[in-house]
């Protein structure tokens, strides 16, 4: 079992305050955001939705490059981009999607064998778990061997249904 922590020191109210966001490898250390690299086009800090993109990201990443050395093929590249959707609903917001995408260069592999093995991690890994209360996590992903390019794109809500 493992556990890892992140924290956060905040200063101020709503619109007006920051925070500082700090995970224990020091991957970020005292980061800021605030409301405007939140809610507006500020690039001088984070947010946490970015940060749930990167970290959905990197987790299915690793659970697809896990998943194919268990099927018996060898992941040469993966590149996988996690978009995240935060909506208004009533008086907050919600996360109601999230869009990953893959592309990947994996010789030896058929189309319908790296959709399969695709599907299965997005499943599978542990943040998608963590995320079912998201409405849709939609996965688009694309196999280049140099030969030809193929995709495919599937969406499911929580329970693995196809919509």
């Amino acid at each position: 079992m493992m556990e890892k922590t992140a924290s956060v020191h905040w200063e101020g109210s709503g619109k007006q305050g920051q925070g500082q966001i700090s995970t224990e490898t020091g991957a970020l250390e005292r980061y800021p955001y605030g409301f405007a690299s939140r809610f507006e086009d500020d690039r001088r800090g984070t947010n946490p939705e970015e940060i749930l993109a990167a970290a959905h990201a990197a987790c299915f990443s690793m659970a697809f490059s896990f998943a194919c050395d268990k099927a018996g093929f060898a992941t040469r590249v993966l590149n996988t981009q996690a978009r995240v959707r935060l909506t208004p609903q009533g008086e907050g917001f919600v996360i109601d999607r999230i869009t990953l995408t893959l592309k990947a260069s994996m010789p030896g592999i058929g189309e319908a064998r790296f959709q399969e093995i695709a599907e299965a991690a997005k499943r599978d890994c542990p943040l998608s778990k963590a995320l079912a209360s998201v409405a849709e996590i939609s996965l688009l992903a694309t196999l280049d061997n140099g030969e030809s390019v193929t995709a495919s794109a599937s969406l499911f809500n929580t329970h693995g249904d196809s919509r």
